[in-house]
């Protein structure tokens, strides 16, 4: 880092570049990679013959798949078919329909996009009362800018919260106040974002006692919830160093020099700065509590962000006016998240009215056969980390994967353990890069990184996580975990 550090960086101030390269490159828009994707969906709908699985709410009923016939011709792709929920026969996706797709995965999808809205205008709100600014001045003042303290600390807290509790979309409100540590700090916003992500993503790799994944996949395969905790414990016990010892190695990279003495300002708060902050602490926290306990889904969580809002113009004697255009123009800042999230989940509308979901599903399955343990329990592996791009879900994937893939494993000798054990590991890697996870998307439009700069930022530690991964999950098959 250089050694003449401006400790006053406004908190919007992108530091000396917001990729990770030296050098500037032209940044492919998200929006046009999930866009793609969609199209690429609707094609498979004419290569990939349809079928479909019978199930019981959302479960799958294990050998119920069947085939359904399907004129794939090109003529299709001009037409505007009629579909009914009785229909016996399968038609791939019509240009028309994978266009409307869009809207509708806007408008399935917008609770989410609401609450993220919310969350972008809250946060303006506190950016424009000058309490994140000032919190973050004190912090850094009072610690002297160890990062070598700060990092470890805060990734330990952030994968706490993920991997024993499941937090993931609380943690929205996090990632803005990342960013501006880095900002102030002299780093890129990708840093912040890693700061938050990489230790939200280990976590949920581990899921110790995650309700969100362990809640459903465990009772599929006929196991108590939670059991089998030693392995998971395992997992976070071995990447969360590793994801640490990155970070600093990403600190290195930027130019971080632990010789360097900064001289950020250690004044006291003004008081309407720390009530402020006093405010935004136990708002989280009663944010976790309230989510957990009462079960908040996005209506509710948008409602109390603006609160929040409220609350915090109120404190800072921002006036009506003034309020309500900070408040405006931080939601401007997440728009592009509304649009990131509606192409997202098109792509999984594409994809289960062309019927071809299912029989990817049976084509990884028999793909499994009986390798032996080790080659299966791979197999069961490779194929979660694959269907997590069409099936971001958490629960969704379980419930469509668990009931075939856990008999199937089974009968090579892999235990139901493992058999969940590689949904955790294969499903949690990928969810670290996918362009379809509405829950990446969101945090990387709360910290305003590009989806392709994100991909090549985190690759060398994904490719990392997924060799422990694999050691991890031979060590389960061969100790009959």
């Amino acid at each position: 880092m250089n050694e003449t550090l401006k400790p006053t960086l406004p908190i919007d101030t992108p530091a000396s570049g917001a990729v990770s390269t030296p050098r500037a490159r032209r940044q492919t828009n998200p929006a046009v990679i999930l866009l793609v994707i969609v199209f690429l969906a609707m094609a498979m709908t004419y290569v990939v013959r349809s079928g479909e699985y019978q199930r019981h709410g959302i479960i799958v009923v294990p050998g119920s798949y069947k085939t359904l016939e399907k004129d794939a011709s090109l003529t299709q792709l001009f037409s505007v078919p009629v579909r009914t929920p009785d229909d016996t026969h399968a038609q791939p996706v019509s240009l028309t329909e994978a266009f409307m797709a869009i809207p509708q995965g806007i408008e399935k999808s917008v609770g989410l996009i609401f609450m993220v809205l919310f969350t972008g205008g809250m946060l303006g709100v506190l950016n424009r009362a000058g309490a994140i600014n000032a919190g973050l001045e004190r912090l850094l003042g009072v610690t002297r800018g160890n990062v070598y303290v700060l990092v470890p600390c805060l990734m330990l807290a952030f994968s706490a919260g993920s991997t024993f509790m499941g937090m993931a979309k609380e943690y929205i409100v996090i990632v803005p106040l990342m960013v501006a540590l880095a900002n102030r700090m002299g780093l890129p916003n990708i840093v912040g974002l890693a700061l938050v992500v990489v230790p939200l993503k280990i976590g949920y790799l581990a899921s110790i006692s995650s309700p969100v994944a362990l809640s459903v996949a465990q009772p599929i395969v006929g196991l108590p919830v939670f059991s089998g905790m030693s392995m998971r414990v395992a997992a976070y016990v071995i990447m969360l160093p590793v994801g640490i010892a990155f970070m600093f190695t990403v600190l290195r990279r930027f130019g971080f020099d632990r010789a360097v003495a900064l001289q950020f300002d250690s004044q006291r708060l003004s008081f309407r700065h720390s009530l402020n902050i006093v405010l935004l602490g136990v708002g989280i926290g009663f944010l976790i509590y309230a989510s957990n306990t009462w079960h908040w889904h996005y209506t509710a969580l948008s409602a109390y962000y603006l609160a929040l809002s409220v609350l915090f113009a109120t404190v800072a004697g921002l006036g009506a006016s003034e309020g309500c255009a900070a408040f405006i123009e931080g939601m401007q800042k997440v728009l592009i998240a509304g649009v990131m999230i509606g192409l997202a989940t098109a792509v999984q509308i594409v994809l289960s009215t062309g019927d071809v979901l299912d029989t990817i599903v049976d084509g990884l399955a028999h793909l499994m056969g009986s390798h032996g343990p080790i080659l299966s329990a791979l197999g069961m592996f490779f194929s979660q980390l694959l269907l997590e791009l069409l099936i971001p879900s958490t629960s969704g994937q379980a419930a469509v994967t668990m009931p075939i893939f856990g008999p199937l494993a089974q009968l090579s000798g892999v235990s139901p353990q493992t058999s969940v054990y590689a949904f955790l590991l294969g499903h949690g890697l990928t969810n670290m890069i996918s362009p379809t996870s509405s829950g990446l998307l969101v945090l990387l439009a709360a910290a305003q990184v590009g989806w392709g700069a994100w991909a090549r930022f985190i690759l060398p530690l994904l490719l990392v996580f997924a060799a422990i991964s694999i050691a991890l999950l031979i060590t389960a098959v061969v100790i009959g975990y």
